[in-house]
């Protein structure tokens, strides 16, 4: 029998905030929130102390409830340069004891540290080293968790917030990890925790003694995978610094500054997002096989609709006319729309083989493909806005401050 590998997954405590606080240290011990602009109604809370936490503040809460709450936090802009900065400073305290380290977002890491074992200690005394470390070279607090894969180092990182390490072996996950809810699974998200309720499956535990060939028929081979996940064995790599992973969808969304009301405004929306979606994607050279669309309605809540396409594109009417397909036959219009975010997804290389339609015109498709490629030249010559959709003539509700999304694929399994 191979011998277990030695993971651990670090994650910096409150990122923004921490960073905020150790930057001013006046701010230590109040309730503090990095907060979005309250201009254009990007208002909510980015990231919040510990203090704020208790004090009942959310991630996700906008501005005004987050001050109802707790009349005396302090708001803060948010400082990305610093935090990308300490972000990198944190990964270089890693790499001290492992070259295979693989962020998981900004504030997120796993590290294998099998190969230091032997030098270094063990893999607990090498998660006190880094906790110890970063509290005393860059002032931040993390917490660690220690594992023989991946899943069970995050979920231990989760268990003991904050600053704090937590320890999960193959000889006690079951009593760590089998009572816990089923949410807390990596890879569970909103949708698949409540299909799995309906079938009483609600820990960690009921899903690892559920049926392997239910859980597959049911969720596909996310079931399947989900259902290794909980009976500890995911033998996923975490990759090495340099690992440069393929860009799996493009996205691209805005909050508007006021409400849209009616299909035709939403429609300018998606053709103004889009016009970056196709850019980028020609950047990456990848083709979009499918359309993603979410919409967030002015109660703030969330719908997301997706389809597959024809024929994989860079097509940015082609995405366009998919997105508002989606929009115009699911969204009924009972709220208005406040935000809209378009994403091009399962992506492949621009140049790999396609099998042609029965009835579609490759004339045609090749002389709107070469339009489209001008018009590219003439936006990288002369500007963005140098030429442009007729329609987006005249007021839009966008603003200038949107959010843009190149999403990397799990690299759990590369």
């Amino acid at each position: 029998m191979s011998k277990d590998r030695a993971i651990l997954h670090s994650d910096l405590n409150s990122f923004y905030a921490s960073v905020e606080i150790m930057l001013n240290p006046t701010l230590r011990d109040k309730a503090i929130a990095v907060c979005g602009s309250t201009e254009d109604r990007h208002g909510i809370v980015l990231a919040k102390s510990e203090k704020a936490k208790k004090a009942g503040i959310r991630t996700g809460m906008v501005n005004w409830e987050a001050r109802q709450k707790c009349p005396g936090l302090i708001m803060v802009p948010p400082q990305y340069e610093q935090y990308l900065k300490y972000s990198k400073l944190t990964r270089e305290i890693y790499q001290r004891y492992t070259d295979q380290v693989e962020p998981y977002g900004m504030d997120e890491c796993w590290l294998d540290v099998t190969g230091s074992l032997g030098v270094c200690g063990s893999a607990l005394s090498i998660a006190e080293e880094i906790r110890r470390t970063t509290q005393e070279e860059l002032g931040l607090s993390v917490s660690i968790g220690v594992s023989y894969n991946k899943i069970f180092a995050k979920l231990g990182s989760d268990m003991k917030k904050p600053d704090a390490i937590a320890v999960i072996n193959r000889y006690d996950y079951q009593d760590k990890v089998w009572p816990l809810p089923v949410s807390d699974l990596f890879y569970v998200g909103r949708a698949t925790d409540k299909k799995l309720a309906r079938y009483g499956i609600r820990t960690i535990g009921e899903l690892a003694r559920a049926p392997r060939d239910f859980l597959k028929s049911t969720l596909g081979k996310n079931g399947e995978m989900l259902w290794f996940f909980a009976n500890g064995e995911d033998l996923s790599r975490v990759m090495p610094n340099d690992f440069q992973s393929p860009v799996k969808s493009i996205g691209h969304g805005t909050t508007c500054i006021s409400d849209l009301e009616t299909n035709d405004e939403v429609w300018k929306v998606m053709l103004h997002l889009i016009q970056d979606i196709s850019h980028r994607l020609r950047v990456h050279d990848m083709k979009a096989n499918g359309v993603q669309i979410t919409v967030k309605d002015n109660t703030l809540s969330y719908r997301q609709y997706q389809m597959q396409l024809p024929m994989a594109t860079q097509s940015p009417m082609e995405i366009a006319s998919a997105a508002r397909h989606l929009f115009e036959n699911n969204y009924d219009w009972h709220t208005f729309v406040r935000a809209v975010t378009v994403r091009a997804i399962n992506l492949e290389p621009k140049f790999m083989p396609q099998q042609l339609m029965l009835f579609d015109d490759a004339a045609r498709r090749a002389r709107l493909e070469k339009l489209d490629d001008t018009i590219e030249i003439i936006r990288g010559r002369f500007g963005k806005w140098s030429i442009y959709s007729a329609s987006l003539l005249g007021s839009m509700k966008t603003s200038g401050d949107s959010s843009h999304e190149v999403i990397m694929p799990g690299i759990m399994y590369a």
